[in-house]
Formats: structure tokens, sequence, C-alpha cells
């Protein structure tokens, strides 16, 4: 049975988690698919009710009833490097690969309607409150007035984006900010605005989670650092064991959202509390591991290579 890997061509994670299933001797795919129609190639059959399905890249082949498990890790979009792309193309495409895809029976890592679902921050936080997190009070309005009470409110808030990075090239990065006192948020009403107590941390916190195991980092914070993404403060990843109401909202969160894999964000306050800021569903790994250790991608491997039941 073999595992199937979505991602681009140059993914240092992806190539990781590759290394450890050699090691393991389980049979992979890696396919990217932008290279679809072109380097790749894909066939399927639905005669008498019965289905056949497969899929090739770089001379191998794989058959969509021996798939053991599909990794949906930095998929390029597909037609991306065809001859003549487009839209339309991007989207035959896609409807024919993906489509072929949710006819088998392998375990996803993440299965896509749960992935598409994770990804929005508004659920998160209602998911996380239901999990058991700590989570600091957030409002996502377009009244300026709702905006301009909250932040008298609670004083000292940030504006976070919604979706994260905004098209473009090359792409924009936008930090989580302080909002300075006496804002005038008039213009809030030009688009939904998300607007976060801010908690003075004194760590950031990363926790892999890969199934039933949990993979916990902590980086020490400067005094007053907003995001931990941008800038060197000079600290590495070190791991750290994650308090036991932690780990229990962990199962509980990737349970409620039905996701096998997920990256936590959390802000560590001066009492240790760890408050929830996300889960990204398809987050990065593999610095965490270069700089503690942890055998992430390992249990990555252990997951997509074991046998069992569909999701």
């Amino acid at each position: 049975m073999t595992v199937l890997i979505l991602t681009c061509e140059e993914d240092v994670t992806a190539d990781m988690v590759v290394a450890q299933l050699h090691k393991r001797g389980v049979p992979l795919v890696r396919f990217d698919p932008g290279d679809l129609p072109g380097e790749g190639a894909l066939s399927a059959e639905y005669v008498r009710g019965e289905f056949r399905g497969y899929l090739s890249t770089g001379g191998r082949v794989v058959s969509m009833d021996g798939l053991r498990s599909i990794w949906v890790r930095r998929p390029g979009e597909p037609a991306a490097h065809a001859a003549e792309p487009s839209a339309w193309l991007s989207a035959e495409s896609g409807q024919a690969l993906y489509g072929m895809l949710d006819c088998t029976t392998a375990r996803w890592m993440n299965e896509r309607a749960a992935a598409a679902r994770a990804r929005l921050k508004p659920w998160q936080l209602r998911v996380a409150h239901r999990s058991g997190f700590p989570v600091p009070a957030t409002v996502i309005t377009t009244y300026p007035r709702v905006a301009r009470q909250f932040a008298d409110q609670y004083r000292h808030v940030v504006v976070k984006v919604i979706s994260g990075k905004p098209p473009g090239d090359p792409p924009m990065a936008l930090p989580t900010t302080l909002v300075p006192p006496g804002t005038d948020f008039a213009e809030v009403a030009a688009g939904p605005t998300l607007l976060q107590r801010y908690i003075a941390k004194r760590a950031d916190i990363r926790l892999t989670a890969v199934g039933d195991e949990i993979f916990a980092a902590r980086k020490a914070a400067e005094p007053g650092q907003v995001d931990g993404r941008f800038g060197d403060t000079g600290h590495s990843w070190q791991p750290v064991e994650a308090p036991p109401t932690v780990a229990r909202a962990v199962a509980r969160y990737l349970r409620l959202a039905g996701l096998a894999y997920g990256a936590f964000d959390f802000a560590e306050d001066a009492e240790g509390t760890w408050w929830f800021l996300e889960c990204n569903q398809g987050g990065q790994f593999g610095f965490v591991e270069l700089d503690t250790g942890q055998p992430i991608a390992d249990a990555v491997a252990g997951w997509l290579g074991a046998p069992g039941e569909p999701l």
C-alpha cells in the first residue's frame, strides 16, 4: 500500500517525512497538482458500479485502490505548470484530481472538507472555546462603534488578519499589531476587522499534534513582543511538556474539527497560562524539529504508513 504526498517540488518539511517513510520501507508517490496535466497524469473509470483510478508522475503509477493514506502537505494549484495555464484548466484539473481521490478509502491528513473549515479563524475560536482552551476576548466586526467599545473595554488590544497572507506577488506580510491609544476606528466599516485582547506573553508556544501524539515547544519572548513570527529574539525553541489540561483540549479540538494534524500557537503569560491563538491545519513543523530534535517527521511518517481504516 502506497502513501500519496500532495506537495510542491521545493518542500523541505515534506523531504523530512519522505526520508522517514523510506527508513520504514513504506512505498510513496510525491505528486504536485501543478504538474497536472503534463508531468502528472490521471485516469479514472466508472463502469457498471465499479471505480478504477490511476495517477502517474515521474514514471511511477499508483492505483487508487492501492493508496494507504494521502498527505495534503503543500500542493500547487492544479495546472499551474501547464503549457497554457488558465483558470478554467485549473478548475477542470482540480475537479478531476480531487474528485478521483475522494473516491478512495485512503486516510487523509487532513481530509479536505475538514481542512477547509479549519482554516476559518472565526470557526477556530468557537471550537477552541468548546475544547476548553483559554481564548483571549475577541471581536470581528464592521461596526466602528463596536470596535471602539471593545478597545475601550480591554484597553490593550491587537489587530490581526482573519484570512492569512493576502494574495499577491510578492506576498505581503501583515503582522499582528498593537492598536495605538486614540485610534479612529471609522475605517473598520470598509472590511471585517479582528481585534483581540493583548496577552503580555513571556513565551511563544508551538504545539504540533499528529494523531494522538503531541510535541510542544517553547521560545522565550522579549518584553513587549507582539508577533513572534517577525524579528529575531535571540532565543531558540526548546521542548516542553504540555500541561494535562492543554493536552486534553488539543485532543478534543482535533476530534471536533475532524483533523489528524494540527499546529497550535499559544501565548504563555506571566502566570504560565497557555492562551489559544490559532490552529494551522497545515502548519510547518520542520523549524521546531531542527531546534528541539523532537521526532515530529517520524510521527507523521508513522501515521501515514500505519495500516488501518480510513478516518
